[in-house]
């Protein structure tokens, strides 16, 4: 039997075997930090333009707002009242006259349940510039106008629809037991243009 003993003052290490195992921990961390460090400039850079282009944006709104204001203290002098006043009146015409009884009936007729239709239909402009219509539905439940209102929130033509109120429907022959007011935002399908047409 052989018995190996060392007599050496330091215990031996294999140094090679040592490098070869940390060196390669070493220089696999380097690499890490190295691709962490490329990708944490790129998105600095990337955050840059951005930042950029928000600032461009941001000075142009301002600019177009410095333009409307200086606009409407030119509309709002005496002399020009006249003219405001007109384009106002021509505004809301032009809106008015694009609004389509049939675009909306049709838009309505999608979603309507069964059991359940259109009393009346009033046309307005909200605050913000925006169509809004108020409905009168009758019907014979609750459920029915709910439902009208699912769907109609589902439908890409109309937002913000509520019911605004509930009545008793007055004794008719058509069966109708309960009338809604419902109010909603409506937003019109855009005509295609010529270059639309054209393909």
């Amino acid at each position: 039997m052989r018995v190996e003993i060392n007599l050496a003052s330091r215990v031996y290490e294999d140094a090679g075997r040592f490098w070869l195992r940390w060196g390669s921990a070493v220089a696999a961390l380097g690499i890490l930090t190295l691709v962490l460090a490329y990708f944490a400039v790129a998105g600095w850079l990337t955050a840059r333009k951005d930042r950029d282009l928000i600032r461009q944006s941001q000075q142009q709104i301002q600019l177009r707002d410095q333009e409307r204001a200086r606009a409407e203290v030119l509309l709002n002098l005496p002399q020009n009242s006249s003219t405001r006043d007109r384009s106002q009146f021509l505004n809301d015409l032009f809106q008015r006259k694009a609004f389509s009884w049939t675009r909306v009936f049709e838009d309505l007729e999608r979603v309507m349940p069964p059991r359940l239709h259109v009393v009346s239909i009033h046309p307005e402009m909200a605050a913000n510039n925006q169509l809004a219509i108020k409905l009168v539905v009758a019907g014979d439940t609750r459920e029915r106008a709910q439902e009208l209102v699912r769907k109609m929130e589902e439908s890409p033509r109309f937002h913000e629809t509520a019911i605004d109120q509930e009545m008793e429907a007055p004794s008719t022959t058509t069966g109708d037991r309960v009338m809604f007011d419902i109010s909603a935002l409506y937003v019109p399908e855009l005509e295609p243009t010529s270059t639309q047409e054209a393909r």
